[in-house]
């Protein structure tokens, strides 16, 4: 299993939307699982499960890794997905939806940190705005680093982010200060 592999391409991040199929790669990251034993988590015949792992499979998410008796046991082919395709009419509603639930879960780590927020809603906004360009402008780059197939780890990812991010930081400073003025360190 590889620790990140970057999905650029818009059908298999629609393989995604899905809701079991997303909650099948959830119950992977926990351990490999047999059909047999997703369809007892999911509560859902073992018929579906087997679908959707295969549209799973085909799209690169999970692979056969063994048996145990006559069950193929899955597991998912990578530690972390990081999703990021060119947004299109069929898509946007599912990435603005998670670009909202992202940033109101970040609200709430800073509050649980002890930060205060003057103007949650306005807050929670403005990290909507502040995410969607961060993604937008660096597709390219994101694009070009998964056709390459390279075997980022964990830690390369997330150096990986942070240099988009300060790439951008000249263009993010006028948001960056609105920011500043809603939280109270």
């Amino acid at each position: 299993m590889r620790e990140v592999i970057i999905i650029t391409e818009l059908d298999k991040m629609k393989v995604l939307a899905e809701p079991t199929r997303f909650k099948i790669l959830e119950l992977l990251r926990m351990h490999p699982m047999s059909i047999g034993e997703l369809s007892t988590f999911l509560k859902k015949d073992r018929s579906t499960v087997y679908r959707h792992i295969k549209a799973l499979e085909n799209a690169g998410f999970v692979e056969e890794i063994g048996h145990e008796g006559h069950e193929k046991i899955y597991a998912r082919t990578a530690r972390l997905f990081l999703l990021k395709v060119e947004p299109d009419e069929s898509t946007e509603e599912f990435r603005r939806q998670y670009l909202r639930i992202e940033a109101s879960r970040l609200m709430e780590i800073l509050k649980k940190s002890g930060v205060k927020i003057k103007d949650e809603e306005r807050f929670v906004k403005l990290v909507e705005e502040v995410l969607k360009e961060i993604e937008d402008n660096s597709r390219p780059i994101l694009q070009k680093i998964s056709q390459a197939d390279l075997d980022l780890k964990e830690v390369e990812l997330f150096h990986l982010l942070n240099l988009l991010v300060f790439l951008q930081s000249c263009e993010l400073c006028e948001k960056a200060e609105k920011m500043k003025k809603l939280v109270e360190f």
